[in-house]
């Protein structure tokens, strides 16, 4: 990081920063692909809730979303790209970096 402030907060990514997208993020980084209800009921969400935050994570490219059926039932399963999972690892580094800049 250099010799930038070490306070500096503009590097951090909102896509990840907004709380329940936080939390899908986090929970994706030891358990993808998740089944939407399982991903659902984990973090706290409603479908419409999820669903909109899911796209904003698609959108950036940090999920990829699998529509499938098992038996007759539809299933949305939700897996976390190598791009997500590059973007929570630098995310989890600028925290910890932001963390100790007092130290």
């Amino acid at each position: 990081m250099g010799d930038e402030n070490p306070f500096d907060h503009s590097s951090i990514d909102d896509v990840i920063h907004g709380r329940l997208r936080l939390g899908i993020m986090a929970y994706l980084s030891t358990s993808s692909p998740a089944v939407f209800g399982e991903l659902r009921d984990t973090v706290g969400a409603t479908d419409g809730n999820l669903s909109t935050h899911l796209r904003k994570l698609e959108d950036a490219g940090y999920v990829r979303l699998e529509k499938r059926f098992v038996g007759r039932r539809p299933q949305t399963r939700v897996h976390l790209t190598q791009s997500g999972r590059t973007a929570w690892i630098a995310w989890i580094d600028r925290m910890r970096h932001l963390m100790q800049a007092g130290e």
